[in-house]
């Protein structure tokens, strides 16, 4: 049987994949410091020799590989800073996550969209802390808020100025254990978290999505054409398949 059937199949699978990856980029262009997907590939060699294998021909010995979907991977690049003017926006420039903590587990964010709650808590939109470099919550009193740019909260009062936490902002060595969350969040398979090193903050600005509109719909249209063109080559293979079926069967 022609093995050009399970490329066929196999690219149609990938690119459909693919394709709801596109889509999800181009739905968060506007999200708050969301993090794009990118798709890799990984090659599969199919072996017909198993009894749950595939069929493949084999030439000389060597077997067929076929370009599946290895999963995604995030897109770390940069986004474009806009000022706010809010003393607890906060965007950030170069690589890590702030922490926040959710009633399940503990999520990571490029949304620096901060308020303080009715208690003096720093939160997310969501009403959820943000942590500090200790990963506690952090109380602001009220007064005029200061952030620098390594994430150290000063608040001026009646009494002067007093540093009432910092933000903390992680990375971790092997960045291929984060997995995307909803609303741009990601999440970690391990706590092999540490301080960023090469992060700087940002007061009265917010980090937009690392994806634009142009580009993703781009992609969109691009991948989504690709998936069209494997359905064509798939049912080009399906009817030759037929038609010899048809031929060889009279024959018996």
């Amino acid at each position: 049987m022609d093995s050009g059937l399970y490329a066929a199949y196999t690219a149609l699978m990938a690119r459909t994949q693919a394709l709801d990856t596109a889509a999800n980029n181009l739905a968060n262009v506007g999200t708050v410091g969301f993090r794009a997907q990118r798709d890799y590939f990984r090659g599969a060699l199919v072996d017909g020799g198993g009894q749950n294998s595939p069929p493949s021909s084999q030439v000389g010995g060597t077997v067929n590989g076929f370009g599946v979907l290895g999963g995604n991977v995030l897109n770390l690049s940069q986004g474009e800073l806009s000022a706010t003017g809010n003393p607890l926006d906060v965007a950030l420039h170069g690589q890590g996550f702030f922490a926040i903590q959710t009633p399940t587990k503990t999520l990571y964010t490029r949304n620096g969209s901060f308020s303080r709650s009715s208690t003096g808590v720093l939160q997310t939109a969501q009403g959820e802390p943000v942590l500090d470099v200790q990963g506690k919550s952090i109380t602001i009193p009220t007064g005029t808020v200061h952030i620098a740019s390594d994430g150290n909260i000063s608040v001026a009062t009646t009494q002067g100025n007093a540093i009432v936490g910092q933000i903390g902002v992680f990375d971790f060595p092997d960045r291929g254990q984060l997995h995307t969350e909803s609303g741009g969040r990601v999440s970690a398979d391990s706590i092999d978290q540490r301080k960023a090193v090469n992060a700087a903050l940002q007061q009265g600005s917010l980090e937009e999505a690392n994806e634009d509109a142009v580009h993703g719909t781009m992609q969109l249209v691009l991948v989504q054409r690709q998936a069209e063109m494997m359905q064509k080559a798939l049912s080009v293979f399906s009817n030759d398949l037929d038609k010899t079926a048809a031929e060889e069967l009279s024959r018996v």
